[in-house]
Order: structure tokens, then sequence, then C-alpha cells
């Protein structure tokens, strides 16, 4: 329900009783609308071309100045984009931080104040931490022994693992290649195992991904397979 009609004048508002065609004008008491939407008489439904808007451009990390303010933080944000398609946020999964996107810096520093000055809460903002990942670019073998005496037989085990990189967005993906039945099925598990917890952290501390692994060889006191 439309309670008011106005025309803007810069810092002046001007109340109106009707609009004619092309006016640009203000109204009270839309709750249910949003940017974009048509607003017809119900007996002449009509229904105009969506407006098409860009694609944020700058993103930076959000957060509650208190932990007060942090259940309101969400509430606000989405109040915010409800009234501006353009503005958009996500919650890094990776790094827990809260990230707003929109057209360039001054658009975010004016929805950071009205955050602060209309709905109460006080935020601070700054760069998003990057969530650095590893991978290789080409195929590679690697050699792997392990040996532990500890009285008896003791323990060894010998595996050579061959590594290449896999596509964009693949993630990891572990290929047996050992001969079915040559040895017992918990030594491949064990190899797949041991590569996934090393992939936690490659070279530079951070975790491997896009990597495609085969187990072409393995050798034990007892199996021996290459």
């Amino acid at each position: 329900r439309v309670g008011k009609l106005y025309l803007m004048h810069a810092n002046r508002r001007e109340e109106i009783d009707e609009a004619d065609t092309g006016t640009i004008i203000a109204a009270v008491g839309l709750r249910k609308t949003f940017t974009g939407d048509t607003i017809c008489d119900i007996t002449s439904p009509l229904l105009l071309e969506s407006i098409l808007f860009p694609e944020p451009v700058l993103s930076m990390a959000i957060e509650p100045k208190s932990k007060a303010d942090q259940d309101k933080l969400y509430d606000t944000l989405n109040k915010l984009t409800d009234e501006d398609p353009t503005f958009k946020f996500y919650q890094d999964s990776e790094t827990g931080q809260t990230i707003i996107s929109g057209m360039g810096e001054l658009h975010l520093e004016v929805l950071t104040e009205r955050a602060s000055r209309e709905f109460g809460v006080k935020v601070n903002v700054g760069r998003p931490q990057v969530a650095y990942k590893e991978t290789i670019t080409i195929s590679v073998e690697s050699e792997g022994r392990f040996v532990r005496q500890s009285g008896g037989k003791g323990q060894y085990g010998h595996v050579w693992l061959g590594l290449e990189p896999g596509e964009r967005g693949s993630g990891f993906a572990f290929f047996d290649q050992i001969r079915s039945g040559v040895i017992p099925r918990e030594f491949t598990h064990a190899i797949e195992a041991g590569v996934r917890a090393a992939l936690q952290s490659g070279v530079s501390g951070y975790p491997v991904v896009e990597l495609r692994t085969c187990a072409p060889a393995f050798t034990s006191p007892e199996y021996t397979r290459r």
C-alpha cells in the first residue's frame, strides 16, 4: 500500500497526490517491493522488462565492532541488498570472513556508513584474506620409503606415485593402477589416505588442489609389483 508520493528536489521533497507517465517520484509505505518490481493497477496487470544490473567489481571484508552487533549485521546486509541489486555479500567458507561486494570503494563506503547511521551497526572494513592454494604444473613421479624396526620382522614399505595436474576445479583424484589381487586392498587404501593427508599442507604450507595421483608401483617384503 502506497502511503504518500513525493517529488524529490535535492534535499527538499514535495508531496503530491498523483504522478503522470515518466515522472520520477518517491513512494512511502512499500514494504514488500524491491528494486526492479513493476507497480500497476490490479485490474490492469502490467510487467515491464527487468533492469539488468552490472556485477560488483570490488570486494572488502566486513565485521562488527562488537559482539552485540553480530546478529544485527546480517539483517542489515540483507536489507541493503534488497534495496541495491549491485550490492552483494557472502561468507567465505575457507576464511570465515563476511565479504561485501559493490561497484567501487565509494559505493561500499556509503553503504557501510548507512549501516551505522540508519541501522545502528558499527562495522570495520578491510581487505579480504586470500585463501592461497598450491598445485603442480607438470607430471612427475615420486618415490617414498617407510622403514621401522622395533623387534621382530619390522615394517617396510616402498611406493612410487605418479602425480599429474588436474583440471581447474577438479579437486583431488586417486587412481589405483596396481593389478587387483597383487597386494591386499588395505595397502592401497593406506596409500590414498597418506596422499590425502599430505595434500593438507604443500611446499609453502597451503592446501594442494587440482591433482591426479596414481599408484603404479608398490613393494614390501611379502608383495612386489612394478
